[in-house]
């Protein structure tokens, strides 16, 4: 099956699949051996593996460079968040989807942040028109709930709004990180024609509980890259400070189980 399709096809099941998120190609080996069905970069975690700040400040190449790696290792889909496109101009950044459609990607995952919503919808209309018969998975991050816009009783009429404008445009997704109300996602799914998807939260419900109200998709967005560094920063401190690991380390995969996978 190609990985779009399957890709497809894992957001129209009767349960809610876990999109891990990625940033290079150790975690992405990691990823799929516990199981996981899809990849995803989170641009935070991407930017940050690499020492720039997130917020389209890693040069488009830097990238593009980092997908090549990832899809060298990739079994599953993998799909790639641009941000906002990397500008405004609809017809650059649908140059710069084909790029990564070019290169072997299943989807990407692009945002309206604070900028009117004809803006993205302008985006998604121009990456369909340049795509052409090249399949993609378009997710279209409504940034409502995580930036807070407006006031809080009218940010679900707003997510409607913007993702039904998405949907109509060409999304296949819909992305409402930030939201942790299943009755809420519940309403937004029944009218909005694209695969509803969420970003773990504190507070969330169980990923079993999502496909009730309608949420195919829950990715992890920077919280597998923090938790991983935020372990990686306490050995580093115990060997800087003591010449030795915190108390109980053990490396798991060890040197002979990281060539294996390796292999």
């Amino acid at each position: 099956m190609h990985p779009v399709d399957r890709f497809r096809f894992l957001h129209q099941g009767s349960e809610a699949f876990v999109l891990v998120n990625v940033w290079d190609g150790a975690s992405a080996l990691l990823a799929q051996q516990a199981g996981a069905q899809a990849l995803g970069t989170s641009s935070a975690s991407l930017a940050w593996s690499l020492g720039w700040p997130d917020g389209q400040q890693l040069p488009w190449a830097e990238l593009k460079a980092a997908v090549v790696r990832l899809l060298r290792v990739a079994r599953v889909p993998l799909s790639v968040d641009i941000e906002a496109g990397y500008g405004s101009e609809p017809e650059a950044v649908a140059a710069r989807v084909r790029e990564l459609a070019e290169l072997g990607v299943a989807g990407i995952n692009i945002e309206d942040g604070l900028a009117p919503a004809e803006q993205l919808a302008a985006k998604l209309r121009a990456i369909r028109q340049r795509l052409g018969k090249r399949p993609l998975f378009l997710n279209a991050r409504c940034d409502s709930f995580l930036l807070a816009v407006g006031e809080p009783s009218a940010r679900e009429g707003l997510a409607l709004a913007r993702a039904q404008a998405y949907a109509a445009a060409g999304a296949d997704g819909v992305f409402l990180p930030g939201l942790a109300d299943l009755a809420t996602a519940g309403r937004l799914a029944q009218a909005v024609p694209a695969a509803l998807n969420l970003m773990w939260l504190p507070g969330l419900p169980p990923r079993q509980a999502l496909p009730a109200a309608g949420v195919h998709r829950l990715s992890l967005g920077p919280a597998s890259f923090l938790g991983a560094y935020s372990a990686l920063a306490e050995q580093l401190r115990g060997w800087c400070a003591l010449g030795q690991p915190p108390e109980g380390w053990q490396p798991r995969p060890d040197y002979a189980g990281w060539q294996a996978l390796c292999a």
